[in-house]
Parts: structure tokens; C-alpha cells; sequence
């Protein structure tokens, strides 16, 4: 199995950074705008921007996570069912500018839930999509990124892998991983 490294861990951090300023620069009053972390590896992405955004300017944002694994048009579809994540949302999103992050942009049908999955909090105002990786050429649903850490070419036969310290990781990275062929 080949390995193509996209970001390193410098790389990583200098992108959680920059969105935080995007964030600022972007949101005057955070007292109208929620971030939301779709479960389960945009809410490690998340944690990451609410401790860079204390750091930088002891911001203190409202944030929540949210699963939305029954919402996804593929859940029936699969052979084994899908093990859904907690959501943790103790707030309305009720006319808020609202923040949905994750790490990985493929086809865009995890947004489309989130999105879905969403309404139950109230409607939001605004819907911005904040991405790690932007896997361009793959979309089955007109979704971009707003906030975008790098953008990608990948085939198919790929796929990228999101590595954390915290999951046990010897460092955070991202890499597309090119699948054996027999």
C-alpha cells in the first residue's frame, strides 16, 4: 500500500490556525455563530479550533457535535448497520450563523445529512462548511467548502487517512492512501 503524505503536523496546525483567523475575521459577534463538529472526525477537528481559538484570543465559542448517521440516504443500504456517534448539542441554532466542520470533503452525502440532521436544533441563518481536505473531483451533491485546509486529486481507488495524536497516532498527519491492487 503506497502512502502520499498532504499535511504534516506543522501543516496541520498552521491550517487549524488560519481557519481560527478566517473565523474572526469572518464572525464579528460569535455571540450569533455555533460551531458544529460532525461525529465522529470532524469533532476532533473541532476540538482542535475551540483550543487554538482560546489561545489565540480566549474566544469562547458555542460548539456542539453532531451525528447525523440516520439521516444519511445510505443507511439502509449497507450490509452491516452503521454504529451511530452521540450528539451533544445544548442549544438551538435557531436563526445562528452556523459553523459545520469535518475533516474530510468526498461526496459531500455526510453535509447533506449533517444538514439534514441540523433542522432538529432549529433553523439556522447561514451554513458554512469548514474542511481539513477538499477531495475535489469526487462531489455526488453540489456542496463546497468555505473554509478549506488543502484541495486534492484523488481517484476513486483512494482514499485519505486522517491520523491524530489522541487516537494513537506517532504524530497528526493526512495521507491519500492508494489501495492494492491484486
Amino acid at each position: 500500500m503506497q502512502k502520499r503524505l498532504v499535511l504534516d503536523q506543522t501543516q496541520i496546525s498552521l491550517t487549524i490556525s488560519r481557519f481560527c483567523h478566517q473565523l474572526i475575521e469572518n464572525h464579528d459577534d460569535f455571540d450569533n455563530t455555533v460551531l458544529l463538529g460532525l461525529q465522529p472526525r470532524g469533532a476532533l477537528v473541532l476540538d482542535k479550533i475551540i483550543q487554538r481559538m482560546k489561545e489565540i484570543q480566549n474566544i469562547s465559542l458555542k460548539y456542539g457535535y453532531l451525528d447525523a448517521t440516520f439521516h444519511r440516504d445510505d443507511f439502509r443500504r449497507r450490509d452491516l448497520p452503521l454504529r451511530a456517534n452521540e450528539t451533544k448539542i445544548d442549544f438551538l441554532i435557531e436563526n445562528k450563523k452556523v459553523v459545520l466542520v469535518d475533516d474530510v470533503l468526498y461526496k459531500g452525502r455526510s453535509v447533506r445529512a449533517a444538514m439534514d440532521a441540523m433542522i432538529a436544533f432549529g433553523r439556522p441563518q447561514k451554513v458554512e462548511l469548514m474542511v481539513l481536505i477538499d477531495r475535489k473531483f469526487t462531489r455526488d451533491f453540489p456542496i463546497q467548502p468555505d473554509y478549506c485546509g488543502r484541495q486534492v486529486n484523488t481517484l476513486e481507488s483512494q482514499y485519505v487517512s486522517v491520523e491524530w495524536q489522541s487516537r494513537g497516532f506517532e504524530e497528526d498527519a493526512i495521507w491519500i492512501t492508494e489501495k492494492e491492487s491484486n
